[in-house]
C-alpha cells in the first residue's frame, strides 16, 4: 500500500509594511514658490552694521554641500548653477572642498544678502577631514577665505589667515549640517563626537544649529516616484529623528531637500523645498544677529 504525506498550506505572507503615511506629518504649502522668493529677495539684516549674513555649512564627505549652494543658486535663477565645484568621480575617501570660500546668491541681476560658507568636508578619523577647531574659529570669523584646510593641523594663531579681531560682519550666525538621507554618516560614534565638540563650543555663544538633509530621493523610492509625497515618507521621517536624536538638532530644525544632481532644468517642487529651507535658515541667522550684543 502506498502512502502519502499530507501537505500543510503556508499562511500567506503578510503584506509589505506600507512606506507611507496617512497624513503628511509637517504642513507643506507647495504653491509658495514665488512668494519666498519675494520674500529672499527683500530680506534685509536686522543689523546696520552687517550687510550679509553669513552661514557656514559642514558635513560628511559627500553629503552635497557643494550640491545643495548650486541648488539654492539653481533655484533664484531658474536654471541649474555649477558656482561650486563638485566631485562626480563617485569616489568619497577624500574632501574635494579643500579651501574656505563664500558664495553669495544671485536672484537675476540682484546679489542677496546671506552668503553661505563652504568647508573641507568631516571625517571620523580624529585628524583627518576638517579639524574641528578650524570648523569653531569659521563660525566665530577668524578664518578668511581662502585658507586650505590642514588635515594635520588646525589654523594657528598667527598665520596670516587667522582673522584675531573678527568684526560683526565676520562672524556665521548659522551653522548647518548637511547631512545624505540615504547613509545618515552620522551614526560614526567617531564624527558624532566631533559634531559634539563643535556643538557644545558655538553653544556657548547661542550659535543656532540646523540639518539641511540631502539625497531623499536616493533614500526612499515612495520620494523618489514623487517628491511631494516627502513628508508622508515613514523612512524619511525616521531619518529626520534619527539625525535630531544624534546630533542634538530638534527637528523643527531639520529641513529636507533634493539637490539637483543630473537634470538640466529646474524643477518648482525642488525649488520649493529649497527656498523653504533657506527662508528659515535665514530667519534662524537673523534672528541670532539680533543679540549680537552677547558676542
Amino acid at each position: 500500500m502506498g502512502s502519502s504525506e499530507s501537505t500543510v498550506p503556508r499562511p500567506p505572507s503578510p503584506p509589505p509594511p506600507n512606506p507611507e503615511l496617512d497624513k503628511p506629518w509637517r504642513k507643506f504649502d507647495w504653491g509658495q514658490k514665488e512668494d519666498l522668493k519675494k520674500k529672499l529677495e527683500n530680506f534685509c539684516p536686522s543689523h546696520p552694521d552687517v550687510k550679509d549674513i553669513k552661514i557656514l555649512l559642514a558635513g560628511p564627505i559627500g553629503a552635497g554641500k557643494s550640491s545643495f549652494i548650486n541648488s539654492v543658486d539653481s533655484a533664484f535663477l531658474g536654471r541649474i548653477s555649477s558656482r561650486a565645484l563638485v566631485d562626480t568621480s563617485g569616489g568619497d575617501s577624500q574632501s574635494f572642498t579643500k579651501n574656505l570660500k563664500g558664495f553669495s546668491i544671485r536672484s537675476g541681476k540682484k546679489t542677496l544678502p546671506f552668503i553661505f560658507k563652504d568647508i573641507m568636508g568631516l571625517e571620523p578619523e580624529a585628524f583627518e577631514g576638517s579639524q574641528t577647531e578650524d570648523i569653531i574659529n569659521a563660525v566665530y570669523g577668524h578664518v578668511k577665505d581662502g585658507y586650505k584646510f590642514n588635515q594635520e593641523q588646525a589654523l594657528g594663531y598667527n598665520d596670516q589667515h587667522y582673522i584675531r579681531e573678527p568684526n560683526l560682519s565676520d562672524q556665521c550666525f548659522c551653522l548647518v549640517y548637511v547631512i545624505a538621507a540615504d547613509t545618515v554618516q552620522f551614526t560614526d560614534d567617531r564624527l558624532i563626537d566631533k559634531l559634539r565638540i563643535i556643538r557644545q563650543k558655538i553653544s556657548e555663544k547661542g550659535i543656532p544649529q540646523v540639518i539641511v538633509m540631502t539625497k531623499v530621493d536616493d533614500a526612499c523610492p515612495l520620494v523618489k516616484n514623487d517628491l511631494r509625497k516627502i513628508y508622508k515618507s515613514k523612512k524619511i521621517k525616521e531619518k529626520m529623528e534619527l539625525c535630531s536624536a544624534k546630533v542634538g538638532v530638534p527637528m523643527s530644525h531639520i529641513f529636507p531637500v533634493k539637490n539637483y544632481h543630473d537634470e538640466i532644468d529646474t524643477n518648482n517642487d525642488v525649488d520649493v523645498l529649497i527656498l523653504k529651507a533657506i527662508e528659515q535658515i535665514v530667519h534662524i541667522a537673523n534672528d541670532r544677529l539680533e543679540d549680537s550684543e552677547s558676542f
